[in-house]
């Protein structure tokens, strides 16, 4: 079995010795075994990177600190459960709020002895952090969609729903987390925790479900492990169609790794929806890799059993057949800016928010400006699968006094960016991930604003052209569903990937192994210069790369790697 089963194993419903961790003032962590349990709670224990070495010479202990994620199912939050964000940013974290590509919040530099608080106070807000990480669901995500509100409601009661029931049960969370400062456990019985979907060891490897309600594939739903397509008739939700079997990450070297995309299960009823889930996620528990983390992603279990072996093994849980899909068209995985009106005269404003970062500066003091609109906004604050904002339900009549606040502090919506800016998104990397080989998001912004250049020149400013960057491979900003995809090797340095379908259904395929940061740009001109110049009507830049031979298309996970040594062989 791999390591991190003995730990579940051992860890008595995620307990492990997490308690003792936190009470340990000798060291600003908490033990190997426990920074494994601690991201079924939400957190990552990580360092400082960039002053790393400083500390060794120094013998000093590296600079730890704490990454929390709050779930946010379907990426709905009200104004006030904005402030509290913001609040504790700021009072407890490094100021800063990262929106997720998991429609999450995030909070970076908290301090094991704030920790504890700093859970209290999110539970407090009606959010938590539970299951935020760790070998179970996490985050469900869903369409924000703002232009198609008739139908969003049912699609985030699902995501609601299916979140819900997916929750771990154990009663850890609050055990360690909620107890308050006389020691009083919070919302804790005295009966023994059972687990009735995870059992004592949960899932294999991490679990990831979405939403998406045609045509916006926003969420990039082939990406998931599993997910729901809405099939709306008369502007109602008759059911869904269900697939499985979609994941991002691999390793570098590895070609038994790779990202795949979902199969489509079949269709189901929306009183069958949760059901189906739930069969899914058990046929996971007991058959996925728990002898290589490596492997043990949901993806590979259908790649190994085949989806015809998967669909049986679900019908046989739930009792009945699944339907044959119905016909569904995805037409692009970006977000809407500026103002769109629904069909009740509601108003809702599409924020670009450049790799889910917001804080405040001198020139852009976005933080300052989203808490001024949160003190009189009425209706939510919808986070994107994009890493973007959307300030959702506003009345018509305080359309003009929340246009006047985004004016004042400068939220234009991204509308005087580039199509390829607005199309960009970035993992943190770098300093604080313990992953990453290069930087991601403290790099991409420097590198569209060169890629800017090349892109006015060839007349593309409007065109949408998405671009993805990670600072390793397991995937976490989606590059393998970017039409210009990187992926960090090592320090300044990327393999470039080219070739995925503008609507997020085909992956990409890798162009060009190690190339340095400086070489990026002109790597990329003549094929931006080319497709300026010789598309046809329609046609999208990914698309354009494997007509004009620049790459192969990769028709499934299993040949995301073929193709590339013999391209190599003759540029060599």
């Amino acid at each position: 079995m791999a390591g991190n089963e003995s730990i579940k194993t051992a860890s008595n419903y995620l307990r492990g010795t997490l308690i003792e961790s936190l009470a340990n003032g000798i060291t600003g962590s908490v033990t190997k075994d426990d920074t494994q349990l601690t991201k079924f709670h939400g957190i990552y224990q990580q360092d400082d990177r960039d002053i790393r070495a400083e500390r060794r010479k120094k013998k000093l202990e590296p600079a730890y600190s704490f990454m929390i994620r709050v779930r946010v199912p379907g990426g709905v939050s009200t104004p006030q459960q904005w402030l509290e964000m913001d609040r504790i940013a700021h009072e407890h974290a490094n100021g800063t709020i990262k929106l997720t590509t998991r429609q999450a919040f995030q909070f970076h530099g908290v301090i094991k002895s704030n920790l504890k608080r700093t859970i209290r106070e999110i539970n407090d807000s009606l959010l938590d952090t539970i299951a935020a990480c760790g070998d179970v669901n996490r985050n469900v995500m869903c369409n924000p969609n703002p232009f198609q509100s008739r139908v969003h409601a049912g699609a985030q009661k699902l995501a609601q729903q299916i979140s819900d029931h997916l929750t771990p049960r154990t009663s850890a969370y609050h055990e360690i987390w909620l107890t308050d400062d006389e020691g009083e456990k919070h919302k804790v019985t005295k009966e023994p925790d059972v687990e009735p979907i995870y059992g004592p060891t949960y899932l294999p490897r991490k679990f990831k479900v979405v939403v998406a309600v045609p045509p916006s594939n926003d969420v990039d739903i082939f990406a998931n492990c599993l997910g729901y397509i809405a099939i709306v008739e008369d502007d109602e939700i008759i059911g869904w169609n269900v697939t499985v079997g979609g994941g991002m990450g691999m390793t570098h070297g590895d070609t038994q790794t790779f990202p795949r995309l979902a199969d489509i299960l079949g269709f189901c009823t929306p009183e069958q929806a949760v059901e189906v889930a739930e069969a899914v996620v058990r046929v996971q528990k007991e058959y996925g890799n728990r002898l290589n983390r490596k492997n043990a992603r949901l993806k590979y279990t259908i790649e190994n059993f085949g989806i015809e072996w998967f669909r049986n093994a679900v019908e046989q849980r739930i009792g009945y057949p699944l339907q044959p899909a119905r016909p569904y068209k995805f037409e692009h995985n970006g977000d809407r800016f500026g103002w769109s009106q629904d069909h009740l005269g509601n108003w809702h404003y599409g924020l670009f928010v450049e790799n889910g970062r917001l804080y405040d500066t001198e020139e852009n003091p976005a933080l300052t400006g989203l808490r001024e609109i949160a003190k009189v906004h009425e209706g939510d604050f919808r986070l994107s699968a994009n890493q973007n904002l959307v300030l959702s339900r506003i009345r018509p009549e305080k359309k003009d006094e929340i246009q006047a606040l985004l004016d004042e502090y400068g939220l234009d919506g991204g509308q005087h960016r580039t199509a390829l800016r607005r199309n960009s998104m970035a993992c943190v990397a770098l300093p604080t991930c313990g992953l990453s080989l290069a930087e991601s998001e403290r790099y991409l912004p420097k590198l569209i604003s060169d890629l800017d250049d090349v892109v006015e020149e060839a007349g593309l400013r409007d065109d949408d052209i998405v671009i993805r960057m990670t600072g390793c491979p397991n995937g976490c900003g989606r590059p393998y569903l970017g039409e210009i995809g990187f992926v960090g090797t090592g320090p300044n340095t990327y393999n470039l990937y080219l070739g995925a379908g503008f609507a997020g259904e085909r992956l990409s395929k890798l162009y060009q192994r190690d190339v340095k940061d400086r070489e990026i740009v002109s790597t990329l001109r003549p094929i931006l210069l080319d497709y300026a110049q010789n598309r046809q009507a329609g046609e999208h830049f990914g698309d354009f790369t494997i007509r004009a031979g620049y790459v192969h298309a990769t028709t499934a996970g299993n040949n995301f790697h073929e193709n590339i040594i013999e391209r190599e062989a003759v540029l060599a």
